[in-house]
């Protein structure tokens, strides 16, 4: 009875140990780096802040001289064809119209006298009373009195026009960015007395780094204002020739098309250069792409968390690190991303997440 107890007690540690080994045999399911993707676009877009600004800014001067009386508009009013926006002191063109118009009544009783003695020279020396030179001298007589008389025509054209200069009016449809003249002043001719943006192109001007230059190149244009509205598209005019001497940007003007009323100048907005196809696709890391010769797949992580699905993609394009991924999976799947030559489809593993790509 005593020898079985002993033969027993001598078993049972191989018995344990033959559990234990079994046990160990067992080894965990390896783990797999992945992340969760995300459907990007192609696109690719960088965004500058700028200014509504008028594509002309046109200064609006007297052709004449003188003490500025009244101006009827003021910076922000819109102003229309024809309509008065400032008047000078008239007495002095007044003046001159008056003068150059006794003139002109001078000339026509001159001239109206020259013709009557040519006539009754002409008679005279036809019956030989007076001699040829004589009447050869009151032809020009009246030749100098016709000459006398345009001049003074003219003479009362230009105090018209000199009378009307006093006024200065509208030549077209704007608004008025600036004011730079206040009644009371005395003005030369040609000196800005306002500032007008002629209604029609709005533009937003905005700085590009010389970094950037390259954002322009066949990129899409859109401009969303801060004051909220819908995107307004837009189009370059034109791209400064020479950058900032501070800032080193070059000042680039983008036409908005269709801007409607609520643009108003001096509106601060964001304009959005957008570069590439507008497709959507997913960026993976190119270690994540598996290809043994029918078309490249992806080891995708299925509903339980554990188990791999060989998956088949389609590429857009592949890069220097990371590829582009059209079509296969979708948006919010769970991807391996290193090791996938290792793997077979079905296997059991466990997920080590990384941040998900933009």
């Amino acid at each position: 009875m005593t020898g079985r107890w002993t033969s027993a007690a001598l078993l049972m540690p191989l018995l344990l140990a033959a559990c234990q080994e079994a046990e160990v045999v067992k080894a965990p399911d390896p783990v797999v780096r992945a992340e969760v993707v995300r459907v990007v676009s192609m696109a690719e877009s960088r965004s500058y802040t700028g200014v509504v600004t008028p594509r002309r800014e046109t200064p609006v001067a007297f052709r004449v001289g003188g003490k500025m009386t009244a101006r009827t508009v003021d910076v922000g009013d819109r102003v229309a064809a024809g309509q008065l926006l400032a008047t000078l002191d008239e007495e002095d063109f007044r003046l001159s119209l008056e003068s150059a118009e006794a003139e002109l009544a001078a000339a026509r009783a001159n001239l109206a006298q020259a013709e009557t003695d040519q006539k009754r020279y002409t008679d005279l020396a036809k019956g030989g009373i007076v001699s040829r030179s004589t009447d050869e001298q009151r032809r020009l007589a009246t030749d100098e009195a016709q000459a006398r008389l345009e001049k003074a025509e003219k003479s009362v054209h230009l105090a018209r026009n000199q009378l009307d200069y006093a006024r200065l009016v509208a030549a077209g449809d704007g608004v008025v960015t600036a004011v730079d003249a206040e009644p009371g002043e005395v003005v030369t001719s040609g000196r800005a007395i306002l500032t007008i943006a002629p209604l029609g192109e709005t533009e937003v001007e905005v700085a590009i780094p010389e970094s950037r230059l390259a954002d322009l190149d066949g990129a899409s244009a859109s401009v969303d204002l801060w004051s909220g509205g819908r995107a307004l598209g837009a189009r370059l005019r034109e791209i400064s020739p020479r950058a900032d001497a501070t800032s080193r940007t070059y000042r680039a003007r983008f036409t908005l098309v269709d801007p409607g009323p609520e643009v108003r100048l001096g509106m601060t907005a964001t304009l959005t250069l957008t570069r590439g196809e507008p497709g959507a696709v997913i960026r993976l890391p190119s270690t994540a792409i598996l290809d043994e010769g029918a078309g490249p797949v992806v080891f995708v992580v299925a509903g339980d968390g554990h188990t791999l699905r060989k998956t088949p993609v389609s590429i857009r394009r592949f890069g220097a690190s990371d590829v582009l991924v059209a079509g296969g999976i979708g948006d919010g799947a769970t991807v391996v991303t290193l090791g996938v030559n290792k793997l077979q489809d079905g296997d059991a593993v466990r997920v080590a997440l990384d941040e998900a790509r933009g």
